[in-house]
């Protein structure tokens, strides 16, 4: 008996995703508001309900997340890239169970790799040894970023803000300035330091009326981080909330903020295949080559005026 179209439906879908990841990049429109801590505790809730999390640390400095954990990364994505080590080699597993690739250095040179060195890093990127069900991406700020593009698709953007008037119109800037002028980006949205949902959820709303009366963006909203001294403790402390305090309250909703991450769906490529760790590079280099084309050609129309 054939199956119900429906469930054929179904099955195909599977077979589109069953090699793909979760790909989030999360932003902050300002500093010190929370993003790096944000990306640890849900790297880290995330690895507690069981998925093999890979962390992307875009920043460079001793407040990235491998300086923030304590964790000595002596190797960066760019030694990957000059063939001085293996990818496995240089990321970095963390006392949170999930693992860290330091990449500060390397995503700035993406746009400046020969065809040779592209093809490489693509391949490192394709046989990466360990599995992986969900990539964070802690995003360098949006001016210099590689990853915060409408062309980099395939990967959600979680933008971090709270209640602070400054921290809101830092975020809509932010979004307006990724979504750029080709429009249709999504966006999800995490309200941090808020203390009950529903002040996070009017704060939501305010940005989201705005950007859908001003902006061609789809916002919805992932879940709110409540103040917790236990968060900054854990932070000096150089861990996750999730390990050092799993009964604090930050710790309970960055759990639910995992939940909701496993429940977003599979982004689908232009030609409906699953997003994996080696088309996400590809794409991202595609990206880098893009952004340095577009500057370079700036450059030499002012030269000309």
């Amino acid at each position: 008996m054939a199956k119900p179209i429906q469930d054929q439906a179904e099955g195909l879908r599977r077979m589109l995703v069953q090699d793909s990841v979760r790909i989030a990049t999360v932003v902050s429109g300002i500093s010190g508001g929370g993003k790096t801590a944000a990306v640890i505790n849900l790297a880290a809730a995330l690895t507690r309900s069981g998925k093999d999390v890979l962390v992307i640390d875009e920043n460079a400095g001793a407040n990235n997340i491998g300086g923030t954990l304590g964790l000595h990364a002596h190797r960066d994505l760019l030694d990957v890239v000059r063939r001085d080590k293996t990818l496995d080699e240089v990321v970095i597993p963390s006392p949170e169970g999930f693992r860290l690739l330091p990449a500060g250095r390397g995503m700035r040179v993406l746009g400046t790799l020969s065809p040779g060195d592209q093809a490489h890093l693509i391949d490192c990127f394709g046989r990466f040894a360990q599995p992986i069900d969900v990539i964070l991406i802690d995003a360098a700020p949006v001016r210099t970023s590689r990853l915060l593009s409408p062309a980099v698709s395939g990967h959600e953007i979680v933008v971090v803000a709270s209640s602070d008037p400054t921290s809101i119109t830092a975020a809509y800037s932010m979004i307006k300035n990724i979504n750029g002028s080709q429009g249709g980006q999504q966006f999800r949205v995490l309200i941090n330091q808020v203390a009950a949902e529903a002040e996070a959820q009017m704060i939501y709303d305010n940005i989201a009326r705005v950007a859908s009366r001003y902006l061609a963006v789809s916002l919805d909203f992932l879940g709110f981080v409540p103040p917790d001294d236990k968060l900054r403790q854990s932070i000096r402390l150089g861990r996750s909330v999730i390990e050092g305090y799993p009964a604090a309250v930050s710790a309970i909703a960055f759990r639910r903020l995992a939940e909701s991450v496993n429940r977003l769906p599979f982004r689908l490529s232009e030609d409906g295949e699953g997003r994996g760790l080696e088309s996400f590079m590809q794409c991202l280099m595609q990206n880098s080559q893009n952004r340095l084309v577009s500057a370079t050609a700036a450059k030499c129309q002012v030269n000309h005026v």
